[in-house]
C-alpha cells in the first residue's frame, strides 16, 4: 500500500470518495481475477434491485432515476454478459421481469467474498480497533448526510 495523504489536503467527503472507490478498485481486480473480468462498478447499482427482486425495466428505471431506453440497456448488457435475464411474469406474460442467472448469482457471491477479504486485509493492517472507529465514523456520515434510507431500501442510485 502506498503512503496515506495528508489528511488536511482534502475535505472528508472526497476522502472517503477516493477511499472508497479505491477499494471498490480492489473488489473489481479480485473479481476480475475470480473470473469476472467483466463486471463494471456501475453493475452493482442495477445487481442490488435484483438480488431480492425481479422489477420490470420500468421498476428499474425509477428506483435508479433513469429513463426506461437507459434501464433496458444496462439490463441488455447485463444479459449479454450473461449476469441476468428477462422472464415473463408468472402473473401476467405480457409483464417481462428482470432476474440474475445462476452466473449473475456466482457474481455476487464473488463480490462478498472479495469485500470480506479486502476488510481482512485493511484489518490485519490497521487493527480491528482503528478500522471499526473509521467504520463506525462513516456510517455515522452517512447518518448525517441522509444516505441510510437508501442503502437500507437497497436504492443507492449513480451519482449525477
Amino acid at each position: 500500500m502506498q503512503q496515506s495523504p495528508d489528511p488536511h489536503d482534502l475535505d472528508t467527503g472526497t476522502l472517503a470518495l477516493f477511499a472508497g472507490l479505491a477499494a471498490a478498485s480492489a473488489v473489481q481486480d479480485e473479481l476480475a481475477a475470480r473470473g469476472f473480468p467483466d463486471l463494471r462498478m456501475s453493475h452493482g447499482y442495477v445487481f442490488q434491485h435484483l438480488v431480492h427482486a425481479r422489477p420490470t425495466i420500468g421498476d428499474l428505471a425509477e428506483k435508479l432515476d433513469m429513463t426506461q431506453q437507459g434501464a433496458s440497456k444496462a439490463v441488455a448488457e447485463l444479459e449479454r454478459l450473461g449476469y441476468a435475464e428477462r422472464l415473463p411474469d408468472p402473473q401476467d406474460a405480457r409483464v417481462r421481469r428482470v432476474t440474475l442467472t445462476p452466473r449473475g448469482h456466482e457474481a455476487v457471491a464473488a463480490a462478498r467474498r472479495a469485500r470480506a477479504a479486502l476488510e481482512e486485509r485493511l484489518r490485519q493492517r490497521f487493527g480491528a480497533t482503528a478500522l471499526d472507529a473509521a467504520r463506525t465514523l462513516l456510517a455515522d456520515l452517512l447518518g448525517a448526510l441522509g444516505g441510510v434510507a437508501a442503502v437500507r431500501r437497497r436504492e443507492v442510485r449513480p451519482p449525477r
